[in-house]
């Protein structure tokens, strides 16, 4: 298995050049869907993903896209760099403690992209994901991550990091959870980011790494 990436590294990406997520690609099962609902994708191998439930009665929890980041975080092995194996741990113990606190939800490009890169870790970061629900990368989507890029709030070769921002904000989630800082957590880009989201009709969502979700549940208490 490939070494960690170095800490706030998107540890997976698509192959150089394809800009999958903005293009129509019929290999992820791309569907159309408003910007009003949380829209599931249809086209997927029966029983791998959940459903949306949720009760009447209880309060919705608050909600979570997990980027692909996160599951590689998971499934990597140890690595002797003090400070991104503190982060690997932080990322285990919020997945295994905190994670039913919040109401998760992934994407057809997060699925796309934990499919690549050595097969055995490959295959344990789909089991992670088994069950969390697939937003699809609608049209809606595709537009906002094309704002994204052309009002210079993220760079051209950013398409896949602009996809995931605009998925989670379409489908109006409260927070993007990622290790990726050079694009999407970045102090630098994200004013710039929640403008466009702003200035095309969404919300942006909070945009945070495990530490800082970590950190907001202690301040809770």
């Amino acid at each position: 298995m490939a070494p960690l990436a170095p800490l706030c590294e998107k540890p997976l990406l698509l192959p150089a050049g394809r800009h999958v997520a903005l293009d129509i690609a019929p290999e992820f099962g791309i569907m159309k869907a408003g910007s009003n609902d949380v829209a599931i994708s249809q086209e997927k191998e029966p029983g791998f993903f959940g459903d949306i439930g949720m009760s009447d009665t209880t309060p919705p929890l608050p909600t979570v896209y997990i980027e692909t980041s996160i599951v590689s975080y998971l499934v990597a092995r140890l690595t002797a760099n003090l400070l991104s194996a503190a982060c690997q741990q932080v990322t285990a113990e919020w997945w295994e403690g905190r994670r039913h606190l919040y109401d998760l939800f992934t994407s057809e490009l997060v699925i796309a992209e934990a499919k690549a890169g050595d097969a055995d870790a490959a295959a344990r970061r789909l089991e992670l994901l088994r069950g969390i629900p697939e937003l699809t990368i609608s049209d809606d989507v595709k537009r906002l991550a094309l704002a994204f890029i052309a009002q210079g709030a993220l760079p051209d070769k950013a398409q896949p990091d602009a996809i995931h921002i605009a998925v989670a904000a379409v489908h109006k989630l409260d927070y993007l959870l990622t290790w990726n800082c050079r694009h999407i957590d970045n102090p630098a880009t994200k004013p710039a980011v929640r403008a466009v989201c702003t200035s095309e009709g969404y919300r942006c969502p909070e945009i945070c790494t495990p530490i800082e979700m970590m950190e907001a549940i202690s301040d809770e208490r």
